[in-house]
């Protein structure tokens, strides 16, 4: 019976990442998928006749540079579009305008209070600085604190220097910054609601957190770290869809000679004498390899993949503990025409990016409480986008596809699962907000497909249907993700890796864990990495 050199489980992106770095370095590598398709959160499908949905993931711009250069995405078929603008919706009729042209920018904040345009800048120059101090740390593995190897203590010592650079008000302020809440960070710079609200929406989108939360501020800064076109903080659209970049991926594995097998779901991970041997699907087939790549988060992998006694009980305990709470759903929707706002002037870019109905804090706020409370938010946030006003290949023309990224959707409903009718209550209440400002939104749709966390967790086989494979708080970032001692891609089993969005440096389609679990693999195999760029400085 063949051996692979490697099998992956999971063909999302970060799988497919892995993947392709392991195969360029001369492995032979298996992707076992469970569904029909790759892709896992990144994908495009058609649920009704002409239309390509975005189905989870929807918007392009964490994704690496370097990985899209290093893997030729580009060569096949990934196109990046960028924004062109956006806007937050007021109750009072009025609407705030996002610019790319930062002067227009300004005049825009200014028209609601010209401190508030004075403070842009401030504002602009002091997140840039966190970004240029977080993001050298992407495409490197975390060191351990505990460990007296050369390379951690040379990551320490990295660490350190970088920490040491910045004046002592820099260091209070990063410190400071990465535990505190976006709303108290925004106070510090802003007077106005639907500003604050305009860019409070950065540190609660795939948290279970809310604007108050402490930790919040940081989820900001990972969404403020992508770059399109080399456009940093920038955010597109990939052409054909979010599955235009899973699609890339898999056809550059296959380029050098990787093997992907859909439809083969993971019962468990084949383990003799505390070392990977292979995997096991779902109909009792052994699959056989030399090494085992889990992109799978890290509660799936060793929760349900692998048996308890073939790990450490403070292991188990420390992942039983790592929070992965989901928060979030999302409805897409086929319209049989361009829906009409009546505040946006006809032909404004800013229909062309993401537009928001929740013009304070204190909303934002009340819809977190609606989460904590164990039900889907009476009035939530929605991230709401129409990409075929950039990219009319996913809807047939004069038609549109509409994507709306939901916020709060708890994983159980008041202690219980998800029914269907909580789903179409779900929904309602993301039809009932949009038509609000669009009169005449309902006749509009054509079809709809809804996800709540159920949904998406069955699918996709994210736990509770967290969208990061785990919160990007404080106490699970860097060396402590996922847990403190397994940060390096590594498990208490010999040939067992992980390279999913629980590990360093975490969600969102980045494909850094999946290169960088890739990178610890081929050292660990006394294998070059002369494939794989470093981290370039774009800030």
């Amino acid at each position: 019976m063949k051996a692979w050199d490697a099998i992956v489980i999971g063909g999302g992106h970060n799988g497919l990442v892995n993947a392709c770095y392991l195969q360029r370095a001369g492995l032979d590598v298996l992707v076992v998928e469970k569904n029909d398709w790759v892709g896992g959160a990144a994908t495009s499908r058609e649920l009704t006749p002409g239309f390509l949905y975005s189905n989870c993931s929807y918007v392009c711009s964490l994704f690496r540079p370097e990985i899209m250069r290093d893997l030729e995405l580009p060569r096949f078929g990934l196109q990046v579009i960028s924004y062109e603008g956006g806007a937050v919706f007021t109750r009072d009729g009025d609407y705030l305008a996002n610019y790319r042209d930062h002067d227009a920018h300004r005049r825009e904040f200014a028209r609601f209070s010209k401190r508030d345009a004075e403070a842009y800048d401030r504002y602009s120059r002091d997140v840039t600085r966190q970004c240029r101090f977080i993001q050298p740390l992407l495409m490197r593995t975390a060191p351990d604190p505990t460990s007296f190897r050369p390379r951690d203590l040379g990551e320490l010592i990295y660490l350190g220097k970088k920490f040491a650079g910045l004046s002592a008000e820099e260091m209070a302020l990063t410190l400071r910054f990465w535990t505190m809440s976006i709303s108290d960070f925004l106070d510090e710079y802003f007077e106005t609601d639907v500003i604050k609200a305009n860019f409070a929406l950065s540190g609660i989108i795939g948290t279970a957190l809310g604007p108050m939360s402490p930790g919040t501020a940081y989820v900001l800064l990972h969404h403020y770290m992508g770059e399109v076109d080399g456009s940093v903080g920038a955010w597109g659209y990939a052409r054909g869809g979010m599955g235009a970049v899973t699609r890339a991926l898999a056809a550059s594995f296959k380029a050098s000679g990787g093997t992907i097998r859909t439809g083969s779901e993971v019962d468990h991970v084949l383990i003799r004498n505390g070392k990977a041997k292979g995997v096991v699907l779902a109909g009792g087939e052994e699959i056989h390899g030399k090494l085992v790549i889990s992109n799978a988060d890290v509660k799936r992998t060793f929760l349900k993949l692998v048996e308890e006694k073939e790990l450490p009980d403070m292991f188990l305990r420390r992942v039983r503990n790592f929070k992965i709470r989901g928060s979030s759903g999302k409805v897409n929707i086929a319209l049989d025409s361009l829906p009409e706002f009546p505040a946006l002037p006809k032909d404004s870019p800013v229909y062309r990016a993401d537009m928001h109905f929740t013009d304070s804090i204190e909303r934002m706020e009340r819809a977190y409480d609606d989460w904590k409370a164990g039900r889907w938010s009476a009035d939530p946030f929605l991230d709401m986008m129409i990409p075929t006003t950039l990219d009319p290949t996913m809807a047939p023309p004069g038609k549109h596809f509409m994507s709306c990224f939901v916020q709060y959707a708890p994983p159980k409903i008041n202690g219980r699962d998800w029914t269907d009718a909580d789903r179409d209550g779900f929904a309602e209440s993301v039809i009932s907000q949009i038509s609000q400002y669009s009169p005449g939104f309902r006749d509009r749709i054509v079809h709809m497909e809804v996800r709540t966390p159920r949904e998406i967790e069955a699918e996709v086989g994210l736990t509770e249907g967290n969208i990061f494979q785990g919160e990007l708080t404080f106490d699970q970032l860097l060396f402590n993700r996922p847990v403190p001692g397994y940060a390096q891609y590594r498990s208490p089993v010999g040939g067992l890796y992980m390279c999913g969005s629980s590990t360093h440096p975490g969600g969102g389609v980045m494909g850094a864990p999946g290169r960088n679990a890739a990178a610890e693999i081929l050292r660990d195999l006394a294998k070059p990495t002369l494939h794989m760029s470093p981290a370039h400085d774009v800030i």
